[in-house]
């Protein structure tokens, strides 16, 4: 073949890959198109498979393509089995002059005496092998050796680029779809945090005080309610808070969960600060949501009194939350109830969410502790400090 001829090739070949996004178009332009244009009567192409243990026939030209884009008894080759094999683990390309003579030799769909194996390899990756094979012996030189390199050469950075731009494709379809996650979550915990079950009961208990006449109480919890509504609605599309107006936003819901509970539940917020004091970040809405499945599951009997004991510890990478109360052997019960199990649940997609797109790595622990003789539940919540 002519330098002339084979320039024309590798042209043609260049061109037409420019509109093609799909390796199964790719290889089949070049096995019907381009190697048919070398003169040789069979050729098959493999590409290694994910785990990179075996070569996969995926296009072809000769007996191998009896029609169409179609492979006659398409077969798997283990990489390092037989010429091909070898020429997939080693990345370097082989002559066969004599099949014959070489104990390596596979035999597909008919016995040929002479094999071309060229890796379709760029910068030391292996995406595939072209394997040609000639009846006579002896018919591939030196001269299609550097043709078929080339060629796997234009084909590798093809096959790349399809890659690359898939895996992105896949990427941004990806977080796409969790950014859609993330706001149908965060919709779902703002639901939950002003259900109308609770602004209902806490309605009914700012009426209770009307009808007292106590007008001091009533502006109180109304003003609370009102703080609630305008803090969520404000601060609904913010990834962060600051940890200050987190714990406003916790003590105005609790007040609330104690004005419904009436003298059944109490709570006490600590803060325990390091020596330098800390402008902490945090994640927003993990806090709020976590109390709210603890209340009710401790509040499943209203009759009994329960008090909540919140403790943040705030370090330099992260913040500590420790919740402790005394739990009722009922309130476990509650966790099997659809409704709570739901809660809960959607409080752990929250959570997984955040673990694998902000890399966050919050963390939920429970342990028991003794006080005062008593034994109670401990959960602690770890949070990055967002600030750090």
């Amino acid at each position: 073949m002519k330098t002339e001829q084979f320039d024309d090739i590798l042209i043609y070949f260049s061109k037409s890959l420019l509109g093609k996004e799909d390796e199964d178009q790719i290889l089949w332009d070049l096995a019907k198109n381009c190697i048919a244009k070398l003169g040789f009567v069979d050729c098959v192409i493999y590409l290694i498979d994910e785990n990179h243990k075996f070569l996969v026939q995926k296009a072809a030209y000769g007996p191998k393509n009896p029609k169409d884009h179609k492979l006659y008894n398409p077969v798997e080759i283990a990489v390092g089995e037989g010429i091909t094999g070898a020429v997939a683990l080693s990345g370097k390309a082989e002559i066969i002059g004599d099949t014959s003579k070489d104990k390596r030799y596979i035999v597909d769909d008919d016995h040929r005496l002479s094999e071309i194996c060229v890796p379709i390899a760029h910068e030391k990756i292996i995406y595939g092998v072209i394997d040609c094979e000639h009846p006579e012996k002896g018919f591939f030189t030196q001269q299609h050796l550097k043709m078929l390199s080339a060629i796997a050469s234009i084909c590798a950075i093809k096959i790349k680029s399809v890659r690359a731009n898939n895996a992105l494709r896949e990427k941004q379809e990806s977080l796409l779809k969790i950014k859609e996650e993330m706001l149908e979550l965060r919709l779902k915990v703002l639901n939950s945090q002003l259900n109308p079950h609770f602004v209902f009961n806490a309605l009914n208990a700012i009426q209770y005080y009307v009808t007292l006449g106590n007008k001091k109480a009533t502006l109180e919890y109304l003003s609370a309610i009102s703080k609630l509504l305008r803090f969520h609605l404000k601060h609904l599309d913010r990834e962060m808070l600051d940890l200050k107006d987190e714990i406003t936003m916790l003590e105005l819901y609790l007040k609330l969960q104690k004005l419904r509970y009436e003298e059944h539940f109490d709570y006490d917020i600590i803060l325990v600060e390091d020596e330098v004091k800390l402008e902490a970040v945090i994640p927003s809405f993990v806090i709020q949501p976590l109390l709210e499945n603890l209340i009710e599951a401790i509040m499943s009997d209203p009759r009994e009194k329960q008090k909540l004991d919140i403790h943040f510890i705030i370090a330099q990478a992260e913040i500590i939350v420790n919740v402790t109360y005394k739990e009722d052997p009922g309130s476990r019960l509650m966790e099997t109830t659809p409704r709570y199990s739901a809660k809960v649940a959607q409080w752990q997609d929250q959570v997984r969410l955040l673990n694998s797109v902000k890399r966050y790595g919050i963390k939920k622990e429970e342990d028991y502790v003794t006080k005062n003789g008593n034994s109670y539940l401990r959960t602690s919540l770890r949070l990055p400090n967002l600030s750090s």
